[in-house]
């Protein structure tokens, strides 16, 4: 049996509502300026690793070129966020955003494989290491990171997408500290073997990073509840509302990597309808974030015969 979706007695100005929180048009210049510093690091890490022989300079450049991934993509977000329904994609183009993390996370991984069976093979084969030259660069490193973290600072307690590209530079600023330790490492002792054993670890803390991304990205895009929302939670807050007897074909999903929709059916036997849709979305959205919520209010008897309906509708 189809569900009707027409609501009983509300208003229909409040049965859906929407209330999207997307990064400020002001860090267009942020997300532009730390793109650029980054993919100029990226460059001189491949250079100058290769020039040093310096594995370890090359797996930071893999690290690094993730965060022009992450930066594109959080970019890209908030400029998709702008873009509204079509009749043709009536949610826009916020699901891009999954799809480019579920990429980027691949990606990210395949390259973490080809530099950990190259440092694999240094260790029988070691090669000399320009020690200064790995410190210099990745010192370089430290300063893009951390400034490019300091750009979103005042934005990462306001907005997730901006929240993810603080901590994901912050983070990267420490690694490249990593690196320095390194580099002086093999200048003051002359053990080259400290490189691929450096590289390897940095390839440890990227994958550690990266599969917790594709983790997320995968279930995203199966359409799996958010991280960071407890489904029981959700619906323990819509049944203590007033006037709800029950709750039903409770659903939560990601419309991107920061839009989050919710429907729900909620039973109220009398009561202004119009008061709980209104209620129901103030609660879900200052609680639990979720910005695009579908509440449908059913008497007792439509609960039951939803009940008593299929499951699935072909």
């Amino acid at each position: 049996m189809a569900q009707d979706h027409h609501d009983q007695g509300q208003d229909p100005d409040h049965a859906h509502a929407h209330d999207h929180h997307h990064a400020p048009a002001s860090f267009g210049a942020a997300f532009a300026i730390g793109t650029a510093l980054n993919v100029a690091f990226v460059a001189a890490q491949i250079f100058y690793g290769l020039l040093a022989h310096s594995m370890a300079l090359l797996a930071d450049a893999v690290h690094n070129f993730g965060d022009v991934l992450g930066l594109l993509i959080a970019w890209g977000a908030a400029t998709l966020a702008n873009r509204g329904p079509t009749s043709a994609r009536t949610y826009g183009w916020g699901r891009t955003t999954i799809l480019a993390s579920l990429v980027n996370a691949v990606v990210l991984l395949v390259s973490c494989g080809a530099i950990a069976l190259e440092a694999i093979r240094r260790f029988g084969e070691p090669a000399p290491v320009a020690g200064a030259t790995v410190m210099g660069v990745a010192a370089l490193g430290i300063v893009i990171n951390g400034a490019t973290a300091l750009m979103f600072m005042r934005g990462r307690n306001d907005d997730l997408n901006v929240r993810g590209a603080f901590l994901h530079m912050a983070a990267d600023a420490a690694v490249s500290a990593g690196v320095v330790v390194t580099g002086l490492l093999i200048t003051l002792t002359g053990r080259n073997w400290l490189d691929p054993v450096s590289s390897l670890a940095i390839v440890a803390v990227i994958v550690a990073g990266t599969w917790g991304l594709l983790r997320a990205s995968a279930n995203l895009a199966m359409d799996a509840v958010p991280e960071g929302i407890d489904l029981a939670d959700v619906e323990a807050v819509l049944r203590a509302l007033p006037g709800v007897e029950d709750v039903h074909d409770l659903h939560v999903w990601g419309l991107s990597t920061t839009n989050t929709a919710l429907t729900a059916h909620l039973v109220q036997a009398s009561g202004d309808a119009t008061a709980l849709l209104r209620e129901a979305e103030h609660e879900v959205r200052t609680r639990f974030r979720i910005g695009h919520a579908t509440f449908q209010v059913e008497t007792p008897e439509l609960a039951q015969t939803c009940a008593l309906a299929p499951a699935h509708v072909i």
